[in-house]
C-alpha cells in the first residue's frame, strides 16, 4: 500500500479534488439527492445537482455546505466519502493526508466540523488552511516575501478578501455574499418587478450567461421564463442587461465596502506594493461580466482575474501539499 496527499476544496458551490501527483481529479456541485422516507442518498454532485428544483415530492436535493461551513455534518460527510470512493482513494492509498480549506472569519467549532468531517472519510491526518491563503498560492503568488499581495476569492457562500506577507495572512475579511446571494438577487429581482418565480439553476444562468454589472446595454434582452405568482401559470418575460445591474448593486456594494475595510486596515508599506501589483481575482464570482471594472472604479487599484479562477484554491492546495513542512507549522 502507498499513500498520497489529497487537497480538497470544500466550497458551498462546489467541491474540488487535487490529488498530488495527479492535479485536479474531481471538480462536482456540493449537492446531495435523498429520499426523505427512507433516508437513503439517491445521488450525489453532478448527478444531483441535474434534480435540483426537478425532484418529486419524496426526494430532496441539499446543499450540504452554507456561506462555507458545515450546515449538514452528517450529508457532507456522506458527500465526501462519495467522492474519496469515486477518486479511489481509498483503495489506491492507505490513509491520505488531507489538506482543506475553510473561509477566514469561521469559528473554531465550524473549523473543528470542517477537520472531523474530513477525518471520518479515513483521513491519517487532517490541516485546515484558510480559503484566501491557498487562493493566492494557487494564482501563482509568491507570499513568501515581505512585500503584500491581495486577493478577492468569491466562492459560492462567502467572498474571502485577505493581504498577505511573509506566508501568512497581514489583514483579511469574510463576508457572506458571493455566488449563491447574486443568484437569489436575480430571483428576488424578477419575483418582485415581474411577479415570475424562477428556479436557482435559471437564476445562475442569467448571471453567468447575460448579467454585465459595469458596460450594461439596455437594449440587450433576454427571455426568462418561470411561474406566474399571480395567475399560477407558467410565463415568460424580457429582462434586459441593465436590469441584472439594478439586481446585484446592493451585493456588489457590499463587497467593495469590505474590501475598503482591508485596505484601511493595511501598513502603509504594504498599501504601496498593493498599488503597483493590483489585486488578483479568483473563484467563480470572479467571472462575473464587469466585475474587474466596477472594483477598479471604486477601489482605485489595477484589478486582476487569476489565470484560472474556478480551481485557485484546488491548485494552492496541491502547492501546499509539496510544502508539508509549512502545514505543520500552521497548524
Amino acid at each position: 500500500m502507498w499513500t498520497k496527499d489529497i487537497g480538497i476544496d470544500l466550497g458551498t458551490a462546489n467541491v474540488l479534488i487535487y490529488v498530488k501527483g495527479q492535479g485536479i481529479v474531481l471538480n462536482e456541485p456540493s449537492i446531495v439527492a435523498i429520499d426523505t422516507d427512507s433516508k437513503n442518498v439517491i445521488a450525489v454532485g453532478t448527478e444531483a445537482n441535474e434534480m435540483l428544483g426537478r425532484t418529486p415530492g419524496k426526494v430532496k436535493a441539499i446543499k450540504p455546505m452554507k456561506d462555507g461551513v458545515i450546515a449538514d455534518f452528517e450529508i457532507t460527510e456522506i458527500m465526501l466519502n462519495t467522492f474519496i470512493k469515486k477518486i479511489k482513494a481509498k483503495k489506491l492509498f492507505s490513509r491520505p493526508r488531507i489538506l482543506i480549506c475553510c473561509p477566514t472569519n469561521i469559528t473554531p467549532v465550524e473549523k473543528n466540523a470542517i477537520k472531523e468531517a474530513a477525518e471520518r472519510t479515513g483521513a491519517r491526518k487532517v490541516y485546515i488552511e484558510e480559503e484566501p491563503k491557498v487562493a493566492a498560492i494557487g494564482a501563482g503568488m509568491d507570499i513568501s516575501k515581505p512585500t503584500a499581495n491581495m486577493v478577492i476569492d468569491i466562492g459560492g457562500g462567502t467572498t474571502d478578501i485577505a493581504i498577505l506577507s511573509l506566508n501568512d495572512i497581514v489583514s483579511s475579511a469574510s463576508v457572506r455574499i458571493a455566488g449563491n446571494v447574486f443568484d437569489q438577487d436575480i430571483i428576488k429581482y424578477i419575483k418582485e418587478k415581474y411577479k415570475l418565480l424562477i428556479g436557482e439553476r435559471t437564476a445562475e444562468d442569467i448571471k453567468i450567461n447575460f448579467s454585465n454589472i459595469f458596460d450594461a446595454n439596455k437594449k440587450e434582452k433576454l427571455e426568462v421564463r418561470g411561474r406566474n405568482l399571480i395567475t399560477g401559470l407558467p410565463d415568460t418575460i424580457e429582462i434586459t442587461q441593465d436590469e441584472t445591474k439594478l439586481a446585484l448593486e446592493e451585493s456588489i456594494k457590499k463587497i467593495i465596502k469590505a474590501t475598503t475595510n482591508v485596505l484601511e486596515q493595511t501598513p502603509p508599506e504594504l498599501s504601496g506594493d498593493i498599488v503597483e501589483k493590483g489585486i488578483i481575482l479568483t473563484g467563480g464570482g470572479a467571472m462575473l461580466k464587469g466585475l474587474p471594472e466596477v472594483l477598479e472604479k471604486e477601489l482605485q487599484v489595477p484589478i486582476l482575474i487569476a489565470e484560472s479562477p474556478l480551481t485557485c484554491v484546488a491548485e494552492g492546495t496541491g502547492t501546499l501539499l509539496n510544502k508539508i513542512t509549512l502545514l505543520e507549522e500552521d497548524q
